[in-house]
C-alpha cells in the first residue's frame, strides 16, 4: 500500500462526499423541499429516489453521521477491492435503494444509511467468504468500528 494508491482510492469517496455536502448546503441555503426526491416506496414517482435519495439528508447531524462512515468504507472498498470496487459500489447503491422502494413503509426516505449498511456488509462478508488474512482483518475492523450500526436495524428502535 503506497501513498499513491491511498490517494487514488480516496478520489471517488472524496468526490461523493463533496457532492453530498454541496447538495445539502444548496438545499439549506435556498430552503428547498427536496425530500420529495427521496424514495417513496412502491410509487412511480418514488423510483427516481433510488438514484437521488442517498445524496439528500434531513439535517447536518444526519449528513455528518453518514459522511464519516461513507468516506471510510468507500475508501476501504476502493483501496482493498480495486477490481470490483466501482461495480460493487454501484450495485450496493442501486440495490439498497431498490430494497427500500420495495419493502419500506410508505413515507419519503432520504440519506446514505442504506449505502453505508451495504458497504459494511460487503466488507464483512468478503472477510468471511474470501478467507484470506487481509479480508478477515478488514472484516474485524469493520465489525469493531461499526458494530453500533447493527443496533440500528434491530426491531423496536426509535426512528
Amino acid at each position: 500500500m503506497t501513498k499513491q494508491s491511498i490517494t487514488k482510492s480516496l478520489r471517488f469517496p472524496a468526490l461523493l462526499i463533496l457532492l453530498i455536502w454541496v447538495i445539502h448546503i444548496i438545499k439549506v441555503g435556498l430552503d428547498l423541499p427536496w425530500n420529495a426526491w427521496g424514495i417513496l416506496p412502491r410509487s412511480v414517482t418514488g423510483i427516481r429516489g433510488i438514484l437521488t435519495a442517498p445524496l439528500l439528508h434531513g439535517d447536518f447531524g444526519h449528513l455528518i453521521g453518514n459522511s464519516l462512515p461513507l468516506i471510510v468504507l468507500t475508501t476501504m472498498l476502493f483501496l482493498f477491492y480495486k477490481k470490483v470496487a466501482l461495480k460493487s459500489f454501484m450495485m450496493i447503491y442501486i440495490l439498497t435503494g431498490l430494497a427500500v422502494w420495495l419493502f419500506a413503509r410508505h413515507v419519503y426516505h432520504i440519506g446514505a444509511s442504506g449505502v453505508v449498511y451495504g458497504l459494511i456488509s460487503f466488507v464483512f462478508w468478503s472477510g468471511i467468504f474470501r478467507r484470506n488474512l487481509r479480508s478477515i482483518v478488514l472484516a474485524l475492523i469493520v465489525t469493531i468500528l461499526y458494530s453500533g450500526y447493527f443496533m440500528g436495524i434491530a426491531p423496536n428502535q426509535r426512528g
